[in-house]
C-alpha cells in the first residue's frame, strides 16, 4: 500500500504503532460522541452503554477472577471498579487491534488523513467537555455554597473530598475564574486556528484539576487524566517547535493544518459547521447550569440549624438542610444523616434512611416564637422529645467573613 497522499511526509514505525494505538484507545474511550451531544440522537449512548454493561462483568468475573461482581455502574464516582476494569478492555483492545493493524498494513507509509480527521474528533470531544465543566462553574452548579449541615461538622471529620466541595462552593468568585478558564480552553479548542492554543490552555487546567482530584480523592481521576492526556496529545506536534522557541529561543513556526478537502467550499462549510457545533454547546452548557441552579430542591419550613436544649437524647444540633436531608450531630460530634418530609400544615416530620426508605420515623413539632422548637415522636425504635433554639447563621465567618481590600492584620481562623 502506498501513502494517502504523495505529499504527506515518511511516518516512523514507532509514530505508525504510537498513531494506531491512540486511534482506537481514544475512539472507544470517547464514543459515542459527538452523538450523545445531539438531540434525538442521545439514545446511542444507552446503546453502547449496555454493551460495555454486559462486556465489563464478564471480564471481571471470568478472566480477572474479582472477589465481587460488579453491581455498580454509572454514578457520581468514575472510579469505580467496573470503571477501571473498562479502562482495561479498552486498553487491551486497542493494544490487539493495533498489533492486527500493523501487521495488515505494514506497508503504508503514513496515516495523514486519518490523522487530520481523529484529531478533528478529540478535539471536539475535549473542547465539548471542558465548556459542559466550565458552565457548571460559571453558573456555580458543580460547587454549590456550602450546606448548613457542612458548616457544623468538626474541621477533622470533612472527608478529603468534601473539604474541596467546600472550599471552592464558598467562593463564587472563584467558581467563576475557575470555569472561565475551563470554558475559554474549551472554546479555543473547537475553532480550528487556536486549536495548539487552546489544547496548551487545557492542558495547564487539566493539570491543576488532575492534582485537585488526585491530591482530594476525588473520584474522577480516571477522567480528568485523559482529558489531560487529549490536550498532551492535540499539543504534540509542535512541542519541537515550542521547544525551539522558548527554551532555545530560535527562530520556530507552528505546525499548519493541511485542509480537509480540495474544495474550498467544502472546507469554509466545515469549517461554518464547528463554528455553530461550538456556539451550540457553550449555548446549551450554561443554559443547563442555569438552570440547575435556578430550581434548588424546596427547603423545609424548619429550614436551619437548631441548637438542642432538653432532651432525652444525645443530640448536640439539628439541621433541616437542603434537598430534603436532616442532619444530626450527637454531644460527641458524630454525624447521622435521613432524609424528611416536613408537612408545615399538618406539623409533621417523616424521616427515611437513606440505604433504607422504609425506616425512619415520625415527628410531630410546634414552634415557638421567637426561635424556640419542641419536637416528639419516634425515630426507628427510639422515643424523642426534645427542646431546640434556631441557631444566629451570622456567627460562620466562612458564610459572613466576605471579602476586604485592606487588611491592617491577617484574618486567619
Amino acid at each position: 500500500m502506498t501513502s494517502e497522499a504523495g505529499s504527506a511526509p515518511r511516518w516512523s514505525l514507532s509514530l505508525r504503532i504510537a498513531f494506531r494505538f491512540a486511534f482506537v484507545y481514544f475512539l472507544l474511550y470517547c464514543a459515542p460522541f459527538p452523538l450523545t451531544s445531539i438531540p434525538y440522537a442521545d439514545q446511542t449512548g444507552q446503546w453502547v452503554d449496555g454493551f460495555w454493561h454486559v462486556v465489563v462483568p464478564w471480564v471481571a468475573a471470568h478472566l480477572l477472577h474479582l472477589p465481587r461482581p460488579i453491581t455498580i455502574f454509572e454514578n457520581g464516582s468514575g472510579d469505580t471498579t467496573y470503571n477501571w476494569v473498562q479502562v482495561g478492555c479498552f486498553l487491551v483492545a486497542a493494544s490487539l487491534t493495533t498489533v492486527i493493524w500493523s501487521v495488515l498494513d505494514r506497508k503504508r507509509t503514513s496515516y495523514d488523513r486519518l490523522y487530520r480527521w481523529s484529531r478533528l474528533y478529540l478535539r471536539l470531544w475535549l473542547g465539548s467537555v471542558m465548556c459542559s465543566y466550565g458552565a457548571s462553574k460559571v453558573i456555580q452548579s458543580q460547587f454549590p455554597p456550602p450546606m448548613l449541615s457542612s458548616l457544623i461538622v468538626p474541621y477533622g471529620q470533612h472527608s478529603p473530598m468534601g473539604l474541596l466541595w467546600t472550599f471552592m462552593g464558598a467562593s463564587p468568585a472563584y467558581n467563576v475564574f475557575a470555569g472561565s478558564a475551563e470554558m475559554l480552553a474549551g472554546i479555543l479548542l473547537l475553532v480550528p486556528r487556536f486549536t495548539t492554543l487552546g489544547a496548551l490552555f487545557c492542558a495547564a487546567v487539566m493539570s491543576n484539576v488532575f492534582m485537585l482530584n488526585m491530591s482530594y480523592d476525588v473520584p474522577v481521576k480516571l477522567f480528568s487524566f485523559h482529558l489531560l492526556a487529549g490536550a498532551l496529545i492535540l499539543a504534540g506536534p509542535d512541542f519541537a517547535n515550542l521547544t525551539q522557541f522558548f527554551v532555545f529561543k530560535r527562530p520556530a513556526q507552528l505546525a499548519i493544518d493541511r485542509p480537509f478537502f480540495s474544495d474550498r467550499r467544502l472546507n469554509l462549510a466545515g469549517l461554518i459547521l464547528q463554528l455553530l457545533f461550538a456556539a451550540f454547546l457553550v449555548g446549551t452548557d450554561l443554559y443547563g447550569s442555569l438552570q440547575n441552579q435556578a430550581t434548588p430542591a424546596a427547603r423545609s419550613a424548619l429550614y436551619g440549624i437548631w441548637s438542642v436544649g432538653r432532651a432525652n437524647v444525645d443530640w448536640q444540633q439539628v439541621v433541616f438542610d437542603d434537598y430534603g436531608i436532616l442532619a444530626v450531630q450527637s454531644r460527641g460530634g458524630t454525624m447521622r444523616y435521613y432524609l424528611q418530609k416536613t408537612n408545615a400544615a399538618a406539623r409533621t416530620i417523616t424521616i427515611s434512611s437513606y440505604r433504607d426508605p422504609h425506616s425512619g420515623g415520625a415527628l410531630r413539632f410546634i414552634q415557638m416564637p421567637p426561635n424556640g422548637l419542641r419536637l416528639w415522636g419516634h425515630l426507628g425504635s427510639r422515643r424523642i422529645v426534645a427542646t431546640l433554639h434556631r441557631v444566629d447563621e451570622s456567627k460562620f465567618l466562612l458564610l459572613h467573613r466576605g471579602f476586604h481590600w485592606i487588611s491592617e492584620y491577617p484574618f486567619n481562623r
